[in-house]
């Protein structure tokens, strides 16, 4: 219907302009053809507004509704744009962070990267999860963290050779059949992208805030961009950006080197309007405590890249209270 009225309103002003008229004066002949115009650009855009709002209850229609995880009163995601950039262990220590930032608070973890699964590393956990009473999976837990996996599920080095449906079912257990008692966060460690695992989570479960992990690199902080801007599409809160391997410092001489370069997720943070997290730095501490199974957050936690951590989940909870708010 638009397109017709839009159609006869060019044809009406086409012969406005051509057809001459002995009975027009001046002015009328002047001015006749910019009002046409003028109608044509309002009745333009309350096409377009009213194809938006169409296409808008059309979209909606077909998404799930979202309904909460049983028990869990917070749910933090933790994505990257692409892989590699530290996100899986940022997402380690950030939930044993905010453990001990606050030993009140539970906090437990979930591993949805279904073809890459890292937390049973990282957590240094093994076996297969039971089940309770109600037919749920039961997490794993050290360092009084629960934690659910898809490696929990399949042996080691088992590749995992799934379609998106297989994913989406698996995704769907992970969030609805695991008994995760009471918590008061949930890190959700997301796989790199933004592809339907991340449409999924964000469409199914009510989500706080989403923590996006870049390093300084340009290349890395392109596809940060793009995360940042699929929550703010599927209206999750992105509580701020973390900087990871921000800086080098030698063990010998204590020399520090940018080697992904410098501010660049800071610079990135002001350019979105988010808030800048924290830094932490690249640090041969944290790559060899995360190959053990020892978080540097409970085996060091007295060093500085440590404490760069429980800041980063410090800043996630000011965050979240003002989100709340």
């Amino acid at each position: 219907m638009a397109q017709l009225t839009y159609s006869r309103l060019s044809h009406l002003l086409r012969l406005s302009v051509n057809k001459p008229s002995a009975l027009r004066t001046r002015t009328e002949i002047n001015l006749g053809p910019a009002c046409c115009l003028q109608f044509v650009r309002c009745q333009r855009s309350m096409d377009s507004k009213a194809l938006q709002e169409r296409q808008k209850q059309h979209m909606a229609k077909g998404l799930p509704k979202q309904k909460p995880i049983t028990g869990v009163k917070q749910v933090i995601v933790v994505a990257s744009g692409k892989g590699g950039v530290g996100k899986s262990t940022t997402a380690v220590n950030l939930a044993l962070g905010l453990m001990i930032n606050n030993p009140s608070k539970s906090v437990g973890l979930l591993d949805a990267d279904v073809y890459g699964p890292s937390i049973p590393k990282l957590m240094n956990l093994k076996g297969n999860p039971e089940l309770s009473d109600n037919n749920l999976m039961i997490p794993l837990t050290n360092y009084g963290i629960p934690c659910m996996s898809m490696g929990f599920l399949v042996d080691d080095v088992a590749p995992i050779v799934w379609r998106g449906l297989m994913v989406m079912s698996a995704i769907e257990k992970l969030l609805r059949q695991v008994d995760w008692g009471s918590l008061d966060y949930l890190v959700v460690d997301m796989p790199p992208g933004t592809g339907d695992v991340q449409l999924s989570i964000s469409q199914n479960i009510p989500v706080a805030g989403a923590v996006i992990v870049s390093t300084p690199q340009d290349i890395a902080l392109l596809d940060a961009r793009r995360g940042a801007e699929m929550f703010k599409k599927v209206h999750v809160p992105v509580l701020g950006l973390v900087q990871n391997m921000s800086v080098f410092q030698c063990p010998n001489c204590n020399h520090q080197t940018h080697i992904f370069g410098s501010d660049g997720a800071r610079q990135l943070a002001d350019t979105l309007g988010v808030q800048f997290l924290g830094d932490v730095p690249l640090h041969l501490n944290i790559r060899e405590m995360s190959d053990r199974g020892k978080p540097v957050v409970v085996s060091s936690p007295d060093s500085p890249e440590a404490e760069a951590y429980r800041k980063v989940a410090s800043a996630v909870v000011r965050r979240l209270e003002e989100v709340n708010t």
